[in-house]
């Protein structure tokens, strides 16, 4: 399976250039370059774990990109607090983790089978 033909892999590429643009001027470093990681994790992991060549490999990764979707929700949290950005973008962010969450756990599960 291709994937970037993946709707997971594409929405999780999308969120992360949405985070690296919205956190380019930031002169938190230390908190930048953590978010950042963290939001590049997901969809390399995906693309990773999507050319191994066994089952057991592909969840390996699928379940590390979705680690990191709970990782990437806990610094929007903490943004948000901090007020690092708006409400109304950590709330559609904190929306999108959940989603590709739930989708990493379908793919996890489909691959499982």
């Amino acid at each position: 399976m291709d994937f970037e033909k993946l709707i997971v892999w594409q929405r999780s590429k999308a969120l992360a250039v949405g985070i690296y643009k919205e956190f380019a001027q930031c002169g938190d470093f230390g908190f930048k370059d953590q978010i950042t990681r963290s939001v590049l994790s997901v969809p390399s992991n995906i693309a990773e774990g999507m050319e191994r060549r066994s089952n057991r490999e592909k969840v390996h990764f699928l379940g590390i990109a979705k680690a990191s979707c709970g990782e990437l929700r806990t610094q929007i949290l903490i943004a948000r607090e901090i007020a690092y950005i708006a409400n109304p973008l950590a709330e559609n962010w904190i929306k999108e983790t959940r989603e590709l969450s739930k989708m990493l756990c379908g793919l996890i599960n489909k691959i499982s089978d």
